[in-house]
Order: structure tokens, then sequence, then C-alpha cells
């Protein structure tokens, strides 16, 4: 069995076994199945970024989840008392269900470090910031080239993956070193803690797929707050992803193709392809036959897709979805395709009627769940294999 078949087929079947039992027991089953899968090693207490001086604490506006122990002191007042009731739940299932999408007790963040590094992260400044609306608050991290602008600068929006940051990604991807020589802007969104444990964007939940909602929303506010306040072009702004950010991605592009150019998904999913946690974890052992033969978009935007055949976190079969989903007609007619075979990669790229690239797939021979042509200054990043991040900025800008 393949290592993903092995993960998501262990995690089934915690599922099925531990129900009916209270939620220290399910987590406990849970716990295993991940170690076995070699996906979960020895907790580790997190850290927090210690806050410039005389800066404004950041302050997140989601509820801790109910089961959090934040969320108890809350419950029980100032005094200690019990107040009401969040330990317990009228369903164990639902309790633990809750903990595995937030990330297991004990699997604290790691302690990282936020230092900005020129040689690694850009020559420019590297701005700090933070978008609020009604669902909630996230901060984000903006880069701005040194070189001069001569108008209205290109914005790139940069989704990290689960346990990534914005200093991480930008080091693994080395997108503002690519952005000083094009004169992009590159925003990196920063998902939080109290969204969600391991810093997963939640592509997964309906409630973060739609328009106007959620996590969607966040990323869209703070796109347009970027491009009004930092000399962006509306028109020439762009979203990129990796695995759970490139999910989100393709939900973006979805849901916004009149704030979104093109997109980029690397080691993601089809926008659409799971509604909850569990269906998330089947979509990432392999795309829905529905999406495997691409779900129809109201407006496709042009897309660019990069995927592992070797990836064992999430199937290769959802990049294949996430190019489908985006080559489709007005009638629902796949769009003309030309395959092109390089060193260790397959391209496949779909033309419009006009004959010109609106779609790229990129097959990457023997890789794995990893940014190509990334650097190994930041986490899930392979050196090796074609340079995604200079390929999305060849195919956003038309060079």
């Amino acid at each position: 069995m393949k290592p993903y078949e092995n993960f998501v087929e262990n995690i089934l079947g915690a599922v099925r076994s531990s129900q009916g039992k209270n939620p220290a027991a399910a987590t406990a089953i849970i716990q295993e199945a991940l170690q076995a899968a070699g996906l979960m090693g020895a907790a580790t207490p997190p850290t927090r970024a210690t806050e410039p001086a005389g800066k404004a604490p950041f302050v997140d506006l989601n509820p801790p989840p109910a089961w959090s122990p934040g969320a108890r002191r809350r419950a029980a007042g100032p005094d200690g008392g019990t107040g009401a009731s969040t330990g317990a739940s009228a369903s164990g299932l639902q309790d633990w269900m809750a903990r595995l999408k937030a990330g297991l007790p004990g699997q604290g963040m790691p302690g990282r470090d936020r230092s900005v590094d020129p040689a690694t992260h850009g020559p420019g400044q590297f701005l700090e910031g933070s978008f609020t609306n009604e669902a909630g608050t996230r901060r984000y991290r903006l880069y701005v080239p040194a070189k001069p602008a001569s108008g209205p600068r290109p914005l790139v929006v940069m989704l990290h993956g689960c346990k990534q940051d914005p200093e991480d990604f930008a080091a693994g991807t080395t997108m503002n070193l690519l952005a000083e020589e094009s004169g992009c802007l590159v925003l990196y969104p920063e998902q939080a803690a109290g969204a969600n444990h391991s810093q997963c964007w939640n592509w997964f939940e309906a409630k973060h797929q739609q328009r106007d909602q959620g996590e969607p929303s966040l990323i869209a506010g703070m796109t347009r707050q970027v491009v009004r306040e930092h000399g962006g072009d509306p028109g020439r702004v762009y979203v990129a992803g990796l695995s759970a950010g490139g999910a989100m991605a393709a939900v973006m592009a979805a849901a916004y193709p009149e704030l979104y150019a093109a997109a980029g998904v690397h080691s993601g999913l089809p926008a659409g392809g799971a509604h909850d946690l569990m269906s998330g974890l089947n979509a990432m052992k392999g795309a829905p036959k529905k999406m495997r033969a691409g779900a129809k978009l109201g407006k496709p935007v042009p897309v660019i897709v990069f995927h592992g055949d070797r990836d064992a976190i999430v199937h290769p079969s959802n990049g294949q979805a996430a190019f489908h989903q985006f080559t489709q007609d007005a009638g629902g007619r796949g769009l003309e395709q030309r395959e092109e075979r390089g060193q260790g990669h397959t391209r496949v790229m779909a033309l419009d009627d006009a004959g010109r690239v609106v779609a790229e797939h990129w097959l990457l021979h023997g890789a794995g769940h990893a940014w190509s042509g990334g650097s190994t200054a930041g986490s899930y990043a392979d050196p090796s294999g074609p340079n995604a991040s200079a390929e999305m900025l060849r195919f956003f800008l038309g060079d």
C-alpha cells in the first residue's frame, strides 16, 4: 500500500473504531494512527513570537474551539467555577473530530524564526500588517521590491501550506527574489493558529469555499487593501499556494474570478473537492470521480498546476482534477491540449480558440510533496526539478 493510502486508511480506520468512545480515548487512537503513518512526532511546546517594542498586541477575533483550555477557562469564569460545560458534548465523535480538525492536543507548533535575511527574503521591504473583517483578523507579510516602481505593480498572493508561515514560505519558494527582478509585490497571508492549530487553510470546509464568507473573504479583502494602499495593479493580481494553500488558491480563483487574473496550484486540490474533514481526507487519498472529470466553474481563470507523481500526502490525481476544472469552456467542453516532455517532467498545455495557452499542468516525475525548484532555507521545498516560482511568474506575467 502506498504511503498516502496507508495514512488515510489508518485515519479512517481510527474513525470507525473510535466511535462511541470518550474524547480522550478517541484522540489516543487518532494519535496512534498518525504515528503509524510516520506523520506525528514528539510533542513540541509552542513558542510565541515576541512582539516588537511599542507594537500593539495582535488580537485574533476567532473564538477558541469549545474543547480548548482557553474556552474552558472562559466558561469557568474568573472565580474558577464550572460555568457552562464545554468539556463534554452530546456526541464524543463530534468532540474528537473537532480536535483532529484543529490539531491534536500536545502537537504544539514549533518555535519559528521570524527574522528576515535579505539574502533569503530579498533586498526590499518585508512589511508586516493585518486585515480584519466580520470573519476575523489575519496577519500578513508584504514584500515591496527595492527597485523603484515605474507604474502600478503586479501583485502575487502566496498562500502557505500547513505548519508554515510567511517567512518560511517566502524562503522556501524564493518568490521575493524573483519578484525583485520582475517588480512584483508579494503578499503572504498568515493562517491563525486559532482557526487551525496546524495553521492549515480550511479549504475542506464548505463555509470556507464561498465568496464573501470565512477565509476567502479575509484573503480577498486583504488583497484589495494591499492593491489600494501599495500601488498594486488591479488588472494584474494573481494567487498561488502549496498544499492546503494550493487548494485555497483554487477556491479563491473560483470564488473571485474578477479579482485574480490567474492562479497557481502546487500540490493542492481542486476547488470544492471536499465539504468537511472526512471528505477532505478522502480527497487527499484521490480526487473524487466528478472532480477528475472536471467540475464546471462559472468563469474559469488561467491556471498553472504543479504536482509530484510521488506525492505521499495529496494524491497526484488532485493536480489533474484542478487542471481539468479550469480548462472547460462555457459549454463544459475541454479545451484543446498539447503535451511536451522535459527533463523530469511532463507539461500539458490547454489552448483557447485563439491558440493562447490558458492553463498548464506540470507532472513532476519522482517528486514528492514539496515546492519544485525551491530552497532548503524553507520547509517543504525541493531544490531539484523545474523552478515553480519562475514558471508561475512567467505564466502570470506573460513573459
